[in-house]
């Protein structure tokens, strides 16, 4: 079928649906049916702020859900999804005993279990099977709430959708677990196309290939169409599937059944949908989040505010923590763009998606983009987006600052899931807006960034003010040095030269390529009793032990294998890492380039006390590109500098220079970091130039 205005902007709905559910349900995880019951009766809005917690949260349903699709990605957008890329994924994108995972514990945790197998070589899908890990591990959640956009790369094909869901999930589960994951995932691709309930599920019931699943899902559907009320229907499901029934934490029956019920109580009615997912109990954002992706798709856009405005507050705004850091802060158009692409490889078509960062191309979004929380406005600032052709900034007042988030609020509460992150904005880099006015008197426009002092105080740097005219002013601005201190925000100042209200059109705003240069230098800590400055927060570390230090500017220890800390975004292509390391005992040391998460890049490295090569780390380990004899000792000091131009690789150590090719130019760009095995390394003045 072909990717028609309707199906991409059903794919979005389906991305914002997903996230929708998990941020109502996420508050109440974990608690009893009663305690949910007792405190709120039926959930049908956000409740974050009843409980003191974040609304938009680091969860696993999010960030596993669009963390593993990366596999899609990272293989080309093919259209063939494998258990060995997914696998591939697992180990290049998770941080161990960090991100995405529930670490539970090697036999408790299924995912745990999934990634320890992985690590020490079993492949997918024996990772995840109950041959090896045992039924009622195998046969827990996880397959389900990690599926979602596998199956929304296969619009009106359900064929299709099952089969990537089987292989994505067989990475960690087995059984009825991956059954129940490939009907959800089915129903969701016919979704597309087929708006009746009934007809779905009869034309998706050849998925079900146990009587166990036959049988919950005949009951399910005969509960719902008998009962007069909802909670008769959880009343049924806890008196026949219920979780004293199942072993493990968090077995996939109970809570697919739930979901299956949302679906068929809830109708045509999204609030209701997810009224029910919650209010139910049990996994509540894994539940909630499978229904609001399934309505999002089979209902549209218009249903995440038919009832009730789920959209506003949320404002798109999502993050995926993963190893890749600096694709971490994200938002709901971005996500969608990426299904949208893998979908028209599918389908045989060109996705002819914008290369902008923020272009804005679906009804309503506004990627995060709201009143700057940093910098006030003196008069009201509405930001709207009827049509997906850019966002309209509203202003009545002399002054209106809008900004997005490029990295964490430093103040933001979390709850469970770390927050980790590299910013997606860097000192260096050039910000570039396009903006449309037609104003009698147009205003003046600057760019400008939002930044975190040491101290907790934000501090605003603003680019030059430009008079916009009449239609299209394109506006740019390179990000003076900062200190090497993360940007949270960036935004746009409008100053109006009337008392009149003024509207101008944000069509699109972008930042590309690496740093024109970036530094961060000097002991930042102070004393040992200090706290670690925010400037550390934008590094993602797979070390063990990573940090400040008292005489040098990081520490990085790992006792095992490739500890590589990483920061930076994709955006880095062609430019040169520099620093000062001094190893200390180690195996190998030294720098990356162009990493996308750290299992994906290319990393000059110290071996021996004699050698330093050139290597490209990928699933298969370190394949070296190049190598040279170098002699350097123990806790030394060497200033080295690692350039990545093309598919052309040079490392430099004084008047030694190594050059290395990758024909395959695997690694196009990437964040950048450092490495240790089995060992401890100093690294001082750290140094990033473009080209």
């Amino acid at each position: 079928m072909r990717l028609t205005r309707d199906i991409r902007e059903r794919i979005y709905a389906g991305v914002l649906g997903k996230m929708t559910g998990v941020y109502l349900g996420r508050p109440v995880e974990g608690w009893t049916y009663e305690a949910i019951r007792s405190r709120f009766g039926e959930i049908s809005t956000y409740i974050h702020d009843e409980l003191n917690l974040p609304l938009v949260v680091t969860d696993d349903d999010l960030s596993g859900t669009f963390g593993f699709f990366r596999a899609v990605e990272d293989g080309g957008f093919g259209p063939t999804v494998t258990a060995k890329a997914v696998g591939e994924a697992w180990l290049n994108y998770i941080v161990e005993d960090k991100t995405i995972l529930w670490w539970g514990g090697m036999g408790n945790s299924t995912e745990h279990t999934a990634y320890l197998n992985l690590k020490r070589g079993i492949p997918a899908p024996e990772s995840g099977s109950a041959a090896r890990n045992g039924r009622v591990l195998s046969e827990q959640i996880g397959a389900e709430i990690f599926m979602d956009a596998f199956a929304m790369m296969c619009p009106g094909d359900p064929e299709r959708a099952a089969q990537s869901v089987r292989a994505a999930a067989s990475v960690s589960h087995d059984g009825i677990a991956v059954e129940a994951a490939v009907f959800l995932g089915a129903l969701e691709a016919a979704a597309f196309v087929e708006q009746d309930l009934d007809r779905l599920f009869d034309e998706n019931e050849r998925f079900l290939t146990s009587d166990n699943m036959r049988r919950l899902v005949g009951d399910v559907r005969n509960a719902c169409a008998k009962a007069g009320h909802w909670r008769e229907v959880r009343d049924f499901l806890d008196r026949n599937y219920g979780y004293d029934r199942f072993g493990g934490e968090c077995h996939i029956v109970p809570n697919h059944a739930l979901t299956l019920a949302s679906i068929l109580l809830g109708g045509d009615d999204f609030a209701r949908a997810l009224m029910i997912a919650v209010s139910a109990g049990w996994d509540t954002d894994c539940n909630a989040g499978n229904v609001g992706c399934f309505n999002g798709i089979r209902l549209g856009l218009d249903a995440l505010t038919k009832e009730r405005d789920f959209r506003a507050p949320v404002r798109d705004r999502l993050f995926v923590i993963t190893a890749d850091g600096g694709e971490g802060i994200s938002d709901a158009v971005r996500e969608a763009r990426k299904i949208v692409r893998a979908a028209a490889v599918v389908q045989g078509e060109t996705a002819n998606l914008p290369t902008e960062r923020f272009a804005f191309e679906f009804r309503g979004s506004v990627q995060g983009f709201e009143p700057c929380p940093c910098v006030s406005s003196d008069g009201v600032v509405r930001l709207t987006n009827p049509d997906g052709r850019g966002l309209c900034i509203s202003a009545v007042g002399k002054a209106a600052n809008v900004s997005t988030p490029t990295f964490f609020d430093p103040n933001a509460r979390w709850q469970g899931y770390d927050a980790i992150a590299s910013p997606s904005l860097y000192e260096g880099q050039t910000v570039t807006a396009r903006l449309d006015c037609d104003a009698t008197h147009p205003p003046t426009a600057r760019l400008y960034v939002c930044r975190s002092t040491d101290d907790g105080a934000f501090e605003t740097v603003f680019g030059d003010s430009v008079a916009l005219r009449l239609g299209t002013t394109q506006i740019s601005w390179t990000i003076p040095p900062l200190g090497g201190q993360p940007i949270l925000r960036v935004g746009i100042s409008l100053c109006s030269r009337t008392d009149r209200a003024c509207a101008v059109e944000l069509r699109s705003l972008d930042w590309a390529g690496a740093p024109l240069q970036y530094r961060l230098a000097g002991v930042l800590r102070k004393n040992i009793t200090d706290p670690a400055p925010f400037v550390l927060r934008q590094f993602v570390s797979s070390a063990k032990n990573f940090g400040l230090s008292l005489t040098h500017t990081l520490c990085v220890s790992h006792p095992d294998e490739n500890g590589a800390v990483t920061f930076g975004t994709r955006d880095f292509d062609d430019y040169s890492v520099s620093a000062r390391l001094t190893p200390q005992m180690h195996r190998r040391c030294g720098l990356v380039i162009r990493a996308r998460g750290h299992r994906q890049y290319y990393a000059a490295l110290l071996t021996g006390g004699d050698t330093l090569a050139i290597v490209l780390q990928d699933a298969a380990g370190d394949t070296i590109l190049a190598q040279t004899g170098f002699a350097y000792a123990p806790f030394e000091p060497l200033a080295m500098t690692l350039i990545a131009r093309g598919n052309r690789l040079e490392a430099r150590i004084g008047e030694t220079t190594l050059t290395a090719m990758d024909a395959f130019a695997r690694y196009p760009s990437g964040g950048v970091g450092f490495r240790v095995d089995a060992g401890t390394m100093m690294v001082d003045d750290v140094s990033i130039r473009r080209g």
